[in-house]
């Protein structure tokens, strides 16, 4: 008996390595606030924090259902950094149609795969850009708003294009495929 259990528990272990632990993930994750992001090289999961950024995350939801982030680029991608997204015009200046939003700052710090809102000088002017942390960015703690995090697919978003320094942006940038929700996954 013991050793079936054993047995049971390594298949199980090595299930969740083959499949790249998504498997596991999946399986914790609420799907009303999980995020399939996906890139050239593979598919990010992403744990949105409405605990943290109600708005925020309300914001992204609804863009996300829309179909606003399909086909937008990495337009601002600085190596050792993050890499940005969101605009539709692919230069960094615009967002989407709906209402800025006021900040949501907290003490989360910005870690390698917490993600961010962009946003100009002001803090209460982000509206649709986003961006994803390569290593942690301590300059950005309290200053910007965490809404969510990768807990899958970070090999993925390392493989996004990088742009020139120091503004960062990207010549022929990488785009998003397909953003959309846990819950409306196809």
């Amino acid at each position: 008996m013991i050793r079936r259990l054993v047995l049971a528990h390594i298949f199980a272990v090595a299930f969740c390595f083959l499949c790249g632990g998504q498997f596991a993930v999946a399986q914790t994750l609420d799907p009303q606030n999980t995020l399939y992001l996906d890139l050239k090289d593979g598919r990010v999961i992403i744990k949105l924090r409405p605990d943290l950024a109600p708005k925020h995350v309300a914001q992204i939801k609804a863009l996300v259902k829309e179909g606003f982030y399909n086909g937008i680029v990495f337009h601002r991608v600085l190596d050792g950094f993050m890499a940005q997204a969101g605009d539709p015009t692919g230069t960094g200046i615009h967002g989407s149609h709906r209402p800025d939003i006021q900040a949501e700052f907290s003490p989360q710090p910005f870690n390698r795969g917490t993600i961010g809102m962009a946003r100009a000088n002001d803090p209460n002017s982000a509206n649709s850009q986003f961006f994803i942390c390569f290593q942690p960015a301590p300059t950005l703690n309290g200053k910007y708003t965490v809404f969510g995090e990768v807990v899958s697919g970070m090999e993925f978003v390392d493989q996004i294009k990088r742009g020139d320094p120091p503004s960062g942006m990207v010549k022929g940038p990488d785009k998003i495929i397909k953003m959309q929700l846990m819950e409306d996954a196809k």
